[in-house]
């Protein structure tokens, strides 16, 4: 006699795991996030926003500079407390700090269950115990084992060994246009990293060892993937990658990125188009030409010169000067009419005297850039600087940093001022984190989440506020850095 079962005596399928991400650091981190969330969907995993309603959470980490690291370390430790005393079983670290300190992560933070490195993405589905659609095991072998170690932890820190700046196998992993990922910037906008890695020696940086070489993703890739987002409702792209300047050179192209924007640009449902990262030496004419060709490409350009002075340069590894820099700019502004030029600084380099910082002063005060970022000097061992001699002090450093930024504040008060009564359009990013009677947005100068805010104070009676919506703006008032603006 055969006996068939009922529908409650079927087993109950599994409830999916939860996964939570904290993303940590650049916007090319962020990518990597919305590429393992985009991998752990498919595989039948349910993300969330929320870490004390997760099975799994994943912190992303950044490496860069030591504050960087301690923001990594803090929020590691803080999740951990979800796996000591909440919901979560799993804890997995990913990105550069992986890259780092991979063994010390493991032996020093016992919450850890395991790490994924920055060239190892298709590995955190092992690593959050997720199956793969075809239960295929992974290619990318996940370090879970512990080294011999006491578990110690001083004053918020992991102990850690010396780092010999060795890593044996450099990343090498690069995503594609087939490569499932999940957006974690607002709908309308996202990030498109175009490379991967970097071949610049700049001693102040450990990228390279980080991220691997300088690889770009192929051309056709890039365009699928920028269509596939144009069809899902993205508007603005900003192209990312530690240099974008070089996009094509390993793949024999030249004037890669003028190419790679020219296409773009034809893309009809893509409104605003930007790339971050410019290396000085690398913006040729014909990228300045195709800039100034396409209005959907904004006239903006993002270019760390790192500092001004040809000595503190050369030590550096960078190369240039002031007065190089400063006919590169005026190359620009008359290349692309109303181009905005951001740029950033790194004070407080190793042997920096105060000659050479009032140069990089007198520089800024001549330049006149619109945005500005300055950073402290951070030694970092593996990188050619932390060799150096003339180590200014942390004291001295933020004493720098706070000057430059001051001369860059009354710049941009200026500019800044010079643009009210202008109309722009301008992208409505939604309600104000200062008042609830404020809407905030960007226009084509304003980079996500890197510049200013532009706060609408007076929108058209009746008409309601479309967050991801270009509207008609002018300009009615201007701050240091912040602008306000009535919707026309």
């Amino acid at each position: 006699m055969s006996v068939q079962k009922t529908i409650s005596d079927q087993p109950e399928a599994a409830a999916p795991t939860k996964v939570g991400f904290v993303s940590l650091g650049c916007p090319k981190n962020l990518v990597d996030s919305e590429v393992m969330m985009g991998m752990l969907a498919r595989a039948g995993a349910e993300l969330t926003r929320a870490a004390e309603d997760s099975d799994v959470i994943v912190v992303n980490t950044c490496s860069f500079i030591g504050s960087a690291q301690q923001e990594s370390i803090d929020t590691i430790l803080e999740m951990a407390r979800h796996k000591t005393a909440g919901k979560a079983k799993k804890l997995v670290v990913a990105g550069c700090l992986v890259e780092r300190f991979r063994n010390e992560i493991l032996r020093n933070i016992p919450e850890v269950d395991a790490v994924v490195g920055t060239g190892e993405l298709e590995g955190i589905l092992a690593a959050a115990g997720v199956a793969p659609p075809n239960a295929a095991a992974s290619p990318f072998p996940i370090l879970t084992s512990r080294p011999e170690g006491d578990h110690r932890r001083q004053q918020g820190r992991f102990a850690r060994d010396e780092w010999d700046g060795a890593i044996a196998d450099l990343p090498r992993y690069l995503y594609d246009e087939t490569t499932p990922r999940i957006l974690a910037t607002p709908g309308y906008t996202a990030y498109l990293k175009i490379a991967e890695g970097c071949d610049h020696p700049c001693t102040f940086c450990i990228i390279p060892q980080l991220r691997g070489q300088f690889r770009s993703r192929r051309f056709e890739s890039v365009i699928a993937e920028a269509e596939g987002l144009a069809r899902s409702g993205v508007r603005e792209i900003t192209l990312i990658g530690q240099d974008t300047t070089c996009y094509g050179e390993d793949l024999g192209l030249k004037d890669g990125l003028a190419l790679l924007l020219e296409k773009l640009a034809g893309i009809d449902a893509l409104r605003w188009i930007r790339f971050l990262y410019a290396y000085p030496n690398k913006i040729t004419g014909r990228l300045l030409d195709t800039i100034a060709a396409h209005e959907k490409i904004c006239s903006y350009v993002d270019v760390p010169l790192q500092h001004a002075s040809p000595a503190v340069l050369k030590r550096m590894k960078r190369g240039g000067s002031g007065d190089l820099f400063l006919r590169s700019i005026e190359k620009m502004r008359r290349a692309i009419p109303g181009l905005t030029l951001r740029t950033s600084f790194v004070v407080g380099f190793p042997g920096e005297t105060r000659q050479e910082f009032e140069e990089l002063c007198d520089f800024t005060r001549t330049a006149e850039f619109d945005w500005m970022g300055v950073f402290g000097y951070s030694d970092q061992e593996g990188a050619g600087a932390f060799a150096l001699e003339g180590k200014v002090s942390p004291r001295e450093i933020e004493s720098r940093r706070k000057t430059l930024m001051s001369i860059q504040k009354k710049i941009s008060r200026a500019r800044k001022k010079a643009l009210v009564g202008r109309e722009l359009d301008l992208l409505l990013t939604g309600p104000s984190e200062e008042s609830d009677l404020l809407l905030e947005g960007r226009t084509a100068m304003h980079a996500p989440e890197i510049d200013g805010k532009v706060f609408v104070n007076d929108f058209p009676e009746g008409a309601e506020p479309q967050e991801g919506r270009f509207y008609r703006a002018r300009i009615t008032e201007a701050h240091d850095y912040d602008l306000v603006a009535a919707i026309v």
